[in-house]
């Protein structure tokens, strides 16, 4: 053929830009590169966007099931890139990685059809990668349209009775320590242990809490808001609902906080304390928060402390989350301070206060919902890491009360080498006796068989929050 009769060569054209899915792979790479959490970098950029022009509502609510839907299945879609590419997953390059990811969750976690999912994905690739590379992302993306989820469920995790830890793992998107460990957790049972991993795989409704004295449910309900399940001062917001709108919000009247937190300070302050040397104290009480940051729990402690003539004492090891403390109770009527400190080597003179809460730092394996990307992030020997902490907080908080008074000990993980193990530590070290937690969350199921609490996400409704009150008895 000669060189007339050749069909003219195609123009090149420019690669579309999708701006929300620009956004959505610019948030996994702040995720991936710089080991940020996308409830925090997420917010900024969108806000950042709709400020511009570039986002309106619809755009904004598809960005953020992108990012989060992408982060909490990353594991399950790694294991079907895996069978569509040529090489080990570690040999390919991490911005190419989110890409197919992306793409991945838009074939088999949205109802995007699967000729748009993978024509903007390769748009993207285009853009953020090179015609070169996006060339391989087309081949792989449409091997992966050629099944729907449950079709590649069926390949790529084991049988159920073969290994069941594995066949959760993949087809509910947890890493298999953590399968094992929430299932520890739930008595070693099979009941409720899927209904519990799909429910971590749920966007979580944000909840807010009036602080008594500041605020009133009625004020919050507004709109499609609706009352809390358990918590006498939590709001639901409807899906999409925006608390910055909300004007006792932004006044810090009221404030975002699951209700399994504000269960667990609710708690702490109703516990019934026992006299010192068979009489009641004349002085008001005293309360400490021992670890404040980054001040939700302690602005609802110090409201109700205020109701009830207490005065609180928040403290928080590091300045700048004592700074959000600040913040967060600020305006409250009644007495208060919120210092810098650090409760293992407290300021503070022994068997001062009355009511001790240490909500300790932990894994996070209960708010999974809220970080997806916190399940891959975590390793099992992170478990142990916390324990001393742990151990060391809840025994100086124990010294910190008086005989007679309660310590509330909290975190927000399920697993039992951070719940029961730390508390059946420090009883037999201490001497302290555990008080029944259940009664003091009226109404509420399924709370075990006490006298700690327990609470989860595909039962609850909340975050899965640990509760134990021990009573300090000399």
């Amino acid at each position: 053929m000669s060189n007339r009769q050749r069909r003219p060569a195609k123009p090149y054209r420019r690669p579309r830009k999708d701006p929300v899915r620009i956004l959505a792979f610019e948030a996994l790479r702040a995720v991936d590169e710089r080991d940020a959490y996308a409830n925090l970098v997420l917010p900024p950029m969108l806000r950042k966007a709709r400020e511009e022009g570039r986002f309106d509502a619809r755009d904004a609510a598809l960005a953020t099931e992108l990012v989060y839907g992408t982060l909490r299945r990353q594991g399950t879609y790694d294991a079907i890139i895996a069978e569509c590419v040529d090489r080990p997953l570690r040999d390919v390059d991490p911005p190419v990685l989110d890409v197919l990811s992306l793409g991945a969750h838009q074939l088999l976690g949205t109802r995007i059809p699967s000729h748009a999912g993978v024509s903007a994905t390769v748009e993207l690739a285009r853009v953020v990668l090179g015609d070169g590379r996006a060339k391989f992302v087309n081949a792989v993306l449409r091997k992966i349209a050629a099944e729907d989820l449950d079709g590649w469920l069926e390949k790529v995790a084991p049988p159920y009775d073969d290994d069941p830890e594995e066949n959760l793992g993949i087809r509910h998107a947890h890493p298999r320590w953590i399968v094992s460990a929430l299932w520890d957790a739930l008595g070693g049972g099979s009941a409720g242990m899927e209904e519990l991993l799909a429910a971590d795989n749920e966007r979580p409704e944000v909840t807010l809490v009036a602080r008594p004295g500041r605020a009133t449910t009625e004020e919050l309900l507004n709109g499609d808001a609706v009352p809390g399940r358990w918590s006498p001062y939590a709001v639901r917001l409807a899906e999409g609902g925006d608390p910055g709108e909300v004007e006792a919000v932004r006044e810090g009247r009221a404030g975002v906080q699951d209700e399994g937190s504000q269960l667990v300070a609710l708690a702490l302050a109703d516990a019934p304390l026992e006299p010192v040397d068979g009489e009641e104290p004349p002085r008001d009480e005293r309360w400490l928060d021992a670890c404040a940051g980054p001040g939700g729990k302690a602005a609802l402690l110090a409201a109700l402390a205020a109701r009830r003539g207490a005065v609180l004492l928040a403290a928080e090891k590091q300045p700048h989350r004592a700074g959000l403390v600040r913040g967060a109770v600020e305006g409250n009527p009644g007495p208060y301070a919120v210092v810098a400190a650090d409760a293992t080597r407290p300021a503070w003179r022994p068997g001062v206060f009355d009511r001790v809460l240490v909500d300790v730092p932990c894994t996070g394996l209960g708010a999974l919902r809220r970080r997806p990307e916190a399940r891959w992030r975590r390793r099992p020997e992170d478990v142990p890491g916390f324990a001393p902490l742990q151990r060391d907080l809840l025994r100086q908080a124990l010294n910190a009360v008086r005989t007679g008074g309660v310590v509330g000990y909290a975190t927000c993980s399920p697993h039992p080498a951070e719940t029961r193990a730390i508390v059946d530590d420090l009883v037999k070290e201490t001497g302290a006796r555990l008080v029944d937690a259940r009664p003091l969350l009226p109404g509420m199921p399924a709370l075990g068989d006490g006298p700690d609490v327990q609470l989860w996400p595909h039962l609850h409704g909340t975050d899965a929050m640990y509760l134990a009150l021990l009573r300090r008895t000399h």
